[in-house]
């Protein structure tokens, strides 16, 4: 059986050995390892470079190649050489590459007792039954697996902090340095999620960041964390969101609350990631002027300049939560004084659970589009990994992880056909013919998860709590501000300057795209428009057609993946793999088709204009 863990790197098959302890030596033992099959003859040389970092530079000439750069970047160097080996592809004699964000993370929702928050890729590849618990041989092909796309950051615990996370950083420091050895070698960085109130656990009685007590503690105990792990990446903290406490409990904003812990932090080179999910989870759903996705731009956008330069404020990468479809979030348009990064989700919450197909780079491309590469300063993403012997659940799902990391490295240059093409080749090694058809198959499937499930930017139409499979009403009347209002009559919410003002905190370009009818995209229009299903779309169907015709469609879509799919060469590991998951995503297909045809045809009473069967 084909090791499924290494991914685009089956040409390593043989596992780092734990002696290695640092990057250029890992460098070597890649390149020794890979070259005799790859290409026997090139003599391949390294030229360290002490004041450089991780940018790297590869010459080629009538000697050999020699990559020279920092520790890191002689890492990230060899891994590239060896990956255009492996794909057949050609390096110019000079060749330089630089990342555009120095940090480039994965955020992974693992809790103590082993389960994956949102994880769909089995259990924890870090934590089971109350305690760290891991295979080392597994960590250090994940951190493998990272260096080689450029990823350079790992938190490793709940940023829901369901994990104990006052225990990582107390009694568990032992542990958490072995595991940050584990990963040193690769150049990634550990980083922990933290629990904001932690200070209330030691006999202070305020987690109020002004309070001197609240200060001292957390200066205290970066000292002792630092001491364990001086290349500790820093916190990510989630506060006063769902639940969690935070300095609104005590009157601060949140520039008051992370200053605090970003100067306990600076002495010792750390960053402070601070979540902006931010919102009032408990909306009653009569609230038709409050909106949702404005929370986080009303919360963080006035506090624009007024955080430390460790600060960095993390953002997702649309206003609600990683929805099949959403405009970019405005607050990361708003805060040009401010370091910011973007936050992405690799695990299929909303988008399948990794049993749907759903490669994700067209939505990054669209994003980056609207945003800009120079506006934000990193990357995160919400980890698709587990401990499954697929490591991200689907065998396809892992391009996504690749993908992200050429993204991280430089969204510019992350074209999502190349993406899926240089995957598909390290991977699988398929004939022109069988690799097109794959390559086409992962360019199209978010279009037709969208088309099955995600009527034209509405959101949320899924089962409540477990997010898969059709609810169109499943969040219509509960507190978390997921409203669609369908009737009898139209669907979706005005978030124009007429309605909810949403649309008034993009910049005036994008402002009138998506308030003007008739250049808001068709994707977007029930996001930001109330339409009445007779409405005529550009194309000359009615709002309703489109949307029936997207159902069928998006169903029609995973019956002819299912036949492409069934004659592709793929190992009989992913095979078995791949065809279970087909099937259950054309059960799910059709489940979406049919529940959501009728919801609307029973509100609406307009019949299918081309007579196809709809339940009533």
């Amino acid at each position: 059986m084909r090791d499924q863990h290494l991914y685009w790197l089956p040409f390593l098959a043989q596992d780092v050995p734990a002696e290695l302890t640092d990057p250029i030596q890992v460098a070597r033992f890649e390149l020794d390892l890979a070259l005799p099959q790859l290409a026997p003859e090139l003599q391949v040389y390294l030229a360290p470079d002490a004041d450089a970092d991780e940018g790297f530079s590869i010459l080629r000439n009538d000697n050999g190649v020699t990559i020279s750069g920092g520790p890191r970047g002689i890492l990230y160097g060899a891994y590239k050489l060896l990956m255009a080996l492996a794909a057949g592809e050609s390096l110019p004699r000079s060749h330089s590459q630089q990342p555009k964000y120095a940090l480039r993370m994965i955020n992974c929702w693992d809790n103590a007792d082993g389960d994956i928050e949102r994880g769909y890729s089995g259990r924890s590849l870090f934590f089971e039954s109350g305690r760290f618990d891991y295979d080392p041989i597994r960590l250090r092909q994940l951190g493998r697996l990272m260096a080689s796309v450029g990823l350079n950051v790992l938190c490793i615990n709940n940023v829901n902090v369901r994990n104990p996370a006052h225990r990582l950083i107390e009694d568990w420091l032992p542990e958490l340095a072995d595991v940050a050895a584990i990963f040193r070698p690769f150049g990634v960085k550990l980083m922990v999620s933290i629990d904001y109130s932690q200070p209330m656990r030691h006999g202070v009685t305020t987690a109020d960041p002004l309070d001197p007590q609240v200060q001292a503690w957390w200066n205290r105990q970066c000292e002792v964390v630092y001491q364990a792990i001086p290349d500790l990446a820093g916190f990510l903290v989630k506060a006063d969101s769902e639940h969690r406490p935070g300095p609104f409990t005590y009157g601060r904003n949140h520039a008051e609350g992370a200053n605090m812990l970003a100067r306990a932090l600076k002495p010792h080179g750390g960053k402070l990631i601070w979540r902006c999910f931010v919102y009032n989870c408990q909306q009653d759903w009569r609230d038709a002027v409050t909106d949702r996705p404005m929370a986080a731009y009303q919360h963080y956008v006035y506090l624009d300049g007024q955080f430390d330069d460790n600060v960095i404020l993390q953002v997702k990468n649309g206003p609600f939560d990683f929805q099949v479809r959403e405009p970019v979030s405005p607050t990361l348009l708003a805060m040009p004084k401010t370091n910011l990064a973007i936050e992405w989700q690799l695990a299929q919450e909303y988008t399948g659970h990794q049993i749907d197909i759903y490669a994700m780079m067209g939505m990054w491309q669209e994003v980056m589009a609207d945003l800009g590469s120079n506006t934000v300063m990193a990357m995160a993403a919400v980890s698709n990994l587990g401990n499954d012997d697929c490591i991200t659940g689907h065998p396809f799902a892992a391009v996504n992880l690749f993908g992200y990391g050429l993204l991280a490295w430089n969204p510019d240059e992350a074209d999502p056909e190349s993406i899926a093409r240089t995957w598909a080749k390290l991977t699988y090694r398929f004939g022109q013919a069988d690799e097109d058809t794959l390559v086409n198959l992962l360019l199209e499937s978010r279009g037709a998860y969208e088309k099955y499930t995600a009527p034209l930017g509405i959101c949320w139409m899924v089962v409540p709590h477990e997010h898969y499979g059709p609810s169109p009403d499943g969040y219509e009347y509960q507190a978390w501000g997921t409203y669609h209002r369908a009737n009898r009559d139209a669907i979706g919410i005005d978030r124009t300057a007429s309605g909810t003002g949403y649309a008034e905190q993009y910049p005036a370009a994008l402002r009138d795209r998506y308030s003007n009818l008739s250049t808001c995209p068709d994707e977007l229009k029930l996001w930001f428009h109330r339409l009445r299903y007779d409405y005529v779309m550009p194309d000359g169907r009615t709002l309703i057609q489109r949307i029936y015709d997207d159902k069928f469609e998006g169903y029609a879509w995973v019956e002819e993946a299912e036949q492409k799919l069934s004659s592709l060469p793929l190992p009989e590991a992913d095979r078995k793999l791949v065809m279970d998951r087909i099937a259950r995503q054309k059960r799910n297909a059709r489940e979406w088709r049919d529940v959501l045809n009728t919801f609307f045809y029973r509100l609406s009473g307009v019949e299918d204009a081309r007579g196809r069967k709809i339940y009533d």
